[in-house]
């Protein structure tokens, strides 16, 4: 905090005494909270859902055969380029405001690094390794199921984990259009304050704190040992596009 001749400025005396009404807040509306909070998660957990449904696999069948470059790397930067209220606004026309809404603008955020990670995963995999179990007679199935994906695992969860996160912390936006979640209180200053604010926006950052660790012991637990001895906190050494 700034001093001036051994004392607290007024404006250091106001920001502190905002984060104390923040604690207020967050103390005094836990069960609130807990509901917002959980309706953000059944919205984001929906979006990343369709998102795994159609960037994992698509990414892996490029990546497998080492074709679609160009798709996964645009994929990549449309999705980190696209204003989260443009993609909201555009939906808007065709599905209405609501939960279809921002359910498929935000699984179109989590899409890019899904589809860009799982297809580097996959085609970075050691040709050694798949050229020797292809001359064990296994089928291009067998080699994606077995050598593949295991070894791909560590680049790919770390797309699950961005596009994750990104969702988590992107979807408050969508309390604009009917998305509900935490954002209600955070765009509605008029009835909760900037303690009511600033409380909810802390945590959306809790909750995307703990769906990053969550996501983290869940690929630590299916990655393969010997995998998982070439990462760092189950972070590859390869790093995103």
């Amino acid at each position: 905090m700034g001093l001036e001749g051994g004392r607290v400025t007024l404006a250091d005396a106001a920001n502190l005494h905002t984060f104390v009404d923040a604690a207020h807040f967050i103390a005094n509306n836990t069960g609130f909270l807990a509901t917002k909070a959980l309706e953000q998660l059944a919205l984001s957990g929906a979006a990343l859902g369709i998102a795994l449904a159609v960037a994992l696999p698509l990414g892996v069948l490029l990546g497998h055969f080492h074709r679609g470059s160009t798709i996964a790397i645009g994929a990549s930067i449309v999705g980190r380029g696209l204003p989260s209220l443009v993609l909201i606004a555009a939906f808007l026309t065709v599905l209405g405001i609501g939960f279809i809404n921002n359910m498929v603008a935000l699984a179109v955020l989590g899409s890019g690094p899904l589809l860009t990670n799982s297809y580097d995963g996959v085609e970075r995999v050691d040709r050694d390794a798949v050229e020797a179990a292809r001359g064990m007679g296994m089928t291009g199935w067998q080699v994606l199921r077995g050598v593949e994906l295991p070894l791909a695992i560590p680049l790919i969860f770390t797309g699950i984990r961005v596009a994750a996160v990104t969702i988590v912390a992107t979807a408050p936006i969508a309390a604009i259009a009917g998305g509900g979640g935490l954002g209600d209180i955070i765009v509605n200053q008029a009835s909760y304050r900037l303690s009511g604010v600033l409380g909810a926006s802390i945590c959306v950052m809790l909750l995307s704190a703990l769906v990053f660790v969550a996501l983290t012991g869940v690929q630590i637990a299916v990655t393969p040992r010997g995998v998982r001895r070439t990462s760092v906190v189950g972070e590859p050494q390869r790093r995103e596009l």
